[in-house]
């Protein structure tokens, strides 16, 4: 077992160092088991691997809340061992995916913000029975210090009655007081969150427990099971220049400063890319306020562009990973972590005027948008948090590929299959065909606009007859629908592999 006292430093928790199994056998069949970790950053490893033989010797099944999607050492491990009977917020792992999908496991896709407060008040079925947080060290006075990710771990620990702390040697110690612990009361006692700046300091460098609280410790010494992020490609260098030359003609007409405004940036490669794109902008003094730190924010920093970063998590790819660490004493005074519902809250999307950016997987004629389901049925990863920020930034930013699977699939569709963000919450969409800023249109007009901007010229006909055909049916209705064509397009896929018509 690896030696971790010299981490764990308050003496009098050393006798609470215990082997991993011994610190799962502490959880029990029905159990609500609230995990640290966000995309996949910053989560407990060595007590879900030995809880998942646990539960293959036991045969027994748990509930699993995070903060967003975790490794394979936690998601994976426990799907493939049958031990999940419920998932929340969020996830990304390929098995676990499968067993949402076929019924074997009920998934509750949240928006990130509402699960720290909906998990202190006993909405998601019961309190958190077990909190386990991953940790570089443990304070002289018994405070849990973070690694990669806050996520929902700060509210966790404070209502779990067992808390298991994991010990992550492969974690730098660096990481101290990069993280910014505040969590606020529940209403009615709530008061406002005192951040007025990206870079405002309100809480503490530590999660508050303390030598009672903390049940167990356990050593770790595997590193984060971060992924690796797409090549930059053609579409998503278009994306990026669009993008930067409508803030170019916002600033010119006044409606933006020269620096911008604090920018956030939904996670993945699409994501990213736009993100690294900027480096090669004329913008400086940036400033963002997100939730995932990736390595487009990195290439930002080191270009001189950015001059600071709030967010949940660090979560680049392994490349990044090593470039983080290596250059951390030059990161740490330039990013802050933060909890979830500090990070995602709807009240600083709205203070600070947060310019949200967040992709989808397609977006229909009149403005809404699919961020989770594949032809409306099968979930891909969930919504995160892009509606935090989509329905209360100063901009909502949606970004796609016009088409997908080589060309079969449009990203544009007359209806979309499944709906996270309706027409109401967002204002400008980006494909690599260019930019519909829809602020101010109706529906028709949107949907014009949509079609001629952002859809493949391969569907532009197809869209375009559609939305005339509607129109004429409906009698130029506000919303104009043929209910019975809606459905077509994802059908015509399903039957024949391609949406276009044969």
């Amino acid at each position: 077992m690896t030696d971790i006292r010299d981490r764990v430093r308050c003496r009098a928790l050393h006798g609470k160092i215990v082997s991993a199994a011994e610190a799962a056998a502490a959880i029990k069949p029905g159990m609500n088991i609230g995990a640290s970790g966000f995309t996949p950053a910053g989560y407990p490893k060595a007590v879900p691997l030995a809880l998942a033989e646990q539960i293959k010797k036991e045969n027994f099944k748990i509930n699993l809340w995070t903060g967003a999607s975790v490794g394979k050492e936690l998601d994976g491990a426990l799907a493939e061992a049958g031990g999940i009977q419920k998932r929340l917020p969020y996830q990304t792992n390929d098995a676990l995916r499968k067993l949402i999908n076929n019924g074997s496991i009920q998934y509750v896709d949240l928006h990130l913000s509402h699960v720290a407060q909906m998990s202190r008040y006993g909405y998601l079925g019961g309190k958190v029975d077990v909190a386990i947080v991953e940790a570089c060290a443990i304070t002289e006075e018994g405070h849990i210090v973070p690694t990669t990710s806050l996520g929902n771990s700060a509210s966790f620990v404070q209502s779990a009655d067992i808390v298991i702390v994991e010990v992550n040697t492969s974690q730098p110690l660096e990481l101290e007081g990069m993280h910014d612990v505040y969590v606020p009361a529940d209403p009615p006692r709530r008061q406002p969150i005192p951040i007025v700046k990206v870079d405002d300091r309100i809480g503490t460098p530590y999660i508050p427990a303390g030598p009672d609280k903390i049940t167990y410790i356990v050593p770790c010494d595997l590193p984060d099971a971060v992924r690796p992020l797409a090549p930059i490609d053609d579409d998503a260098r278009a994306m990026s220049a669009h993008l930067s030359e409508f803030f170019m003609n916002e600033i010119k007409h006044d409606r933006l400063p020269k620096n911008l405004l604090p920018l956030q940036s939904g996670v993945g490669s699409v994501a990213n890319a736009v993100m690294a794109g900027m480096a090669e902008s004329p913008y400086e003094n940036l400033t963002v306020y997100t939730e995932v730190i990736q390595d487009g924010m990195l290439d930002l920093f080191d270009a001189g562009k950015l001059d600071f970063a709030s967010g949940t998590s660090l979560t680049p790819s392994p490349d990044g990973l090593k470039r983080l660490y290596a250059n951390i004493k030059e990161y740490r005074n330039k990013i802050l972590l933060r909890p979830q519902e500090i990070a995602n809250s709807p009240e600083m999307a709205r203070r600070l005027g947060i310019i949200a950016m967040n992709t989808a997987i397609e977006i229909d004629i009149f403005g809404h948008v699919n961020s989770t389901h594949i032809m409306g049925t099968k979930m891909m990863n969930g919504i995160g948090g892009s509606g935090d920020f989509a329905r209360n930034g100063y901009l909502s930013i949606f970004f796609t590929n016009s088409v997908a699977k080589g060309g079969a699939i449009s990203s544009i569709v007359p209806m979309c299959s499944h709906v996270d963000h309706t027409e109401h919450d967002a204002d400008i969409f980006i494909s690599e065909r260019g930019v519909a800023d829809v602020r101010g249109l109706s529906p028709k007009e949107r949907a014009r606009v949509i079609i001629d901007k952002c859809a493949h010229p391969d569907y532009q006909p197809m869209l375009h007859d559609y939305l005339e055909r509607a129109e004429k049916a409906t009698g130029h209705a506000h919303t104009p629908h043929l209910l019975d064509e809606v459905l077509s397009w994802h059908i015509r896929f399903m039957q024949t592999g391609t949406m276009k018509a044969k």
